[in-house]
């Protein structure tokens, strides 16, 4: 497996791990007292700093335990170079373009949901949501590119 298929591999599996917690925690408190404004906006932070604190120490381990490996495997002290070609620019932005489209499509979902009545918190929730699954769905995307050789 290559660097950059390791790198959205470690990607998916936080953001799947972070959007499991988000919907089991927004669940959790609906149910229990509704949707307080403190306790969601804490819940919002928590899902931003862990997702980009996941994916930041993710990629540095994955990245050393790879050189590691490639030194173990091949006997060498030299390390691998981390090169992206035009390949990988390209599964790139087509799992760029699946992302902003699944996003743009639940942007409209949670401005409807506004616009039949709901509170703002449910709209800004659901924005928070589809975000996370964007990025679920972009990284997902591009292993399926990966594993095709597109």
């Amino acid at each position: 497996m290559t660097f950059q298929q390791t790198h959205v591999t470690v990607s998916l599996v936080s953001f799947t791990l972070i959007t499991i917690y988000y919907v089991v925690s927004w669940l959790k408190m609906y149910l229990s007292e509704g949707l307080n404004s403190e306790r969601i906006f804490t819940l919002w932070i928590v899902v931003i700093v862990a997702g980009i604190v996941l994916v930041i120490a993710g990629t540095i381990l994955t990245t050393i335990v790879q050189a590691i490996l490639y030194a173990i495997k091949t006997h060498s002290d030299k390390t691998e170079r981390l090169v992206e070609d035009e390949r990988d620019k390209l599964i790139g932005l087509k799992g760029n373009r699946i992302a902003y489209i699944a996003f743009s499509v639940g942007v409209f979902i949670a401005m409807l949901t506004f616009a039949l009545g709901q509170p703002p918190l449910i709209m800004f929730s659901l924005i928070i949501l589809f975000s996370l699954l964007a990025e679920i769905i972009e990284n997902s995307m591009q292993l399926v590119y990966y594993r095709r050789g597109v």
